[in-house]
């Protein structure tokens, strides 16, 4: 405890001591107190008068009156050599400082996401009516119109129904036309001329039913795509409803992704977006939205979009991942380097170089970036922002621009040289 408050002691003694011999005026500040040294600062001793004229003004005889001399070189604390507000301490000190350039930058436009890709058309095409499959007559990756015929199941049975049924259709439109040319005669009742019809129009439904069971027999493509793999083996029983292949339009892909909320008012069908697929590097594709979910998810606050992408070669497929981008206006901002921001308790400001002055104003900051700070403030581009020797400068300060422009477009002032 006895060394702390020794060590503190020196210490104070020896600031004091620094203070009187290298402080301007301190001698002067302790006499105004009473306080008389034994010895001045080094400034007075710099300052007295040569040996053979102690107490004399410069160049008067020895001998003469040591009261402060007379005249314009005299040391009154007025004139051009003296300490007052006219001499060389009294001048007002500027500060030397680097500016940077005020510049724009735009956030919000541009927001990306992943999505994943469909294609446009897609169809399970599964077999209407159990039976044997006999025959598979496409292969997996071949192209098909709407219409081709994919497989066949085993179809004696309904072939000889068909048969069947027509038989009895041409037995009922003969047992028809004889009874009609009877009723014509007032041979037989119009009842009977009635059952006749009957018995035809049920054959006719008959030959078509028939027709129906037979063609479900064959199974065909519903739209033109590719042919997926193919999921059943001919020579084994397909139930109905079993799933043969699979086919996809793949002249467009469409991709869903989703949107935050906040982007809901933006994003409207016809905006365009640019993808790229992970599975093919270096290359992007150009597309439009097509279509917008009607709600927002309320657990993930999320809105669903498709987009309809042209795959004229085929590169893309369905289930592939996409990386979504999609620009919009975006909102502008004054861009400064970040050196330049300061706080006060009013908010974050700037000093703005005006004419050899500093120049105090506001800056609130909307985002942080690696290379500056975007602010919403009164800058325009190409205002001068002080970003060195910042922590000198009161409101209206003369400074000195070292390094950087004048914010008036001009050249750039050169770095001062160090001498």
């Amino acid at each position: 405890m006895i060394r702390q408050l020794l060590a503190s002691v020196i210490i104070l003694a020896a600031a004091a001591l620094a203070w009187v011999f290298f402080a301007p005026g301190a001698t002067q500040t302790l006499a105004s107190y009473g306080i008389a040294l034994p010895f001045g600062s080094t400034q007075e001793v710099a300052n007295a008068p040569p040996a053979g004229r102690p107490g004399g003004a410069p160049g008067a005889p020895d001998g003469a009156p040591r009261g402060p001399a007379a005249g314009p070189g005299a040391n009154s604390g007025s004139g051009p050599g003296g300490r007052g507000p006219g001499g060389p301490r009294g001048a007002s000190r500027q500060t030397n400082v680097v500016t940077t350039g005020v510049t724009l930058a735009t956030i919000n436009d541009t927001l990306s996401a992943i999505g994943e890709g469909t294609a446009v058309r897609s169809v399970t095409v599964v077999s209407s009516a159990g039976g044997t499959l006999t025959e598979v007559l496409v292969a997996p990756g071949q192209e098909v119109a709407a219409g081709d015929v994919i497989a066949r199941l085993e179809a004696d049975a309904e072939q000889l129904a068909l048969d069947r049924a027509r038989l009895a259709a041409d037995d009922a439109d003969a047992t028809l036309a004889r009874t009609e040319g009877l009723a014509s005669s007032n041979v037989v009742a119009n009842t009977a001329l009635t059952a006749a019809q009957l018995a035809a129009a049920n054959a006719d439904l008959e030959v078509r039913n028939a027709e129906l069971a037979l063609a479900r027999r064959t199974i065909t493509s519903p739209i033109s795509g590719t042919v997926g793999l193919i999921q059943v083996t001919p020579g084994n029983y397909v139930g109905a409803q079993t799933t043969v292949t699979t086919i996809d339009d793949i002249a467009s892909v469409r991709v869903d992704f989703w949107v935050p909320e906040r982007y809901t008012s933006i994003v409207q069908p016809g905006t365009p977006i640019t993808v790229s697929a992970l599975a093919v590097p270096g290359r992007t594709f150009e597309g439009e939205i097509s279509a917008l979910d009607n709600r927002v998810d309320p657990a993930s606050r999320t809105l669903q979009v498709q987009a309809e992408i042209p795959n004229e070669d085929g590169t893309l497929r369905p289930g592939m991942s996409f990386q979504v981008a999609l620009r919009f206006p975006g909102e502008t901002y004054p861009a400064v380097n970040p050196l330049a921001i300061l706080w006060s308790t009013e908010g974050s400001y700037v000093w703005k170089y005006v004419e050899g002055r500093a120049v105090r104003v506001s800056a609130e900051i909307v985002q942080r970036n690696s290379d500056g700070v975007l602010v919403r403030a009164d800058l325009e581009p190409g205002d001068a922002i002080i970003t060195e020797g910042v922590l000198q400068l009161s409101e209206g300060a003369q400074v000195t621009l070292l390094e950087g422009p004048d914010g008036t477009g001009g050249e750039q002032p050169q770095a001062a040289s160090a001498s």
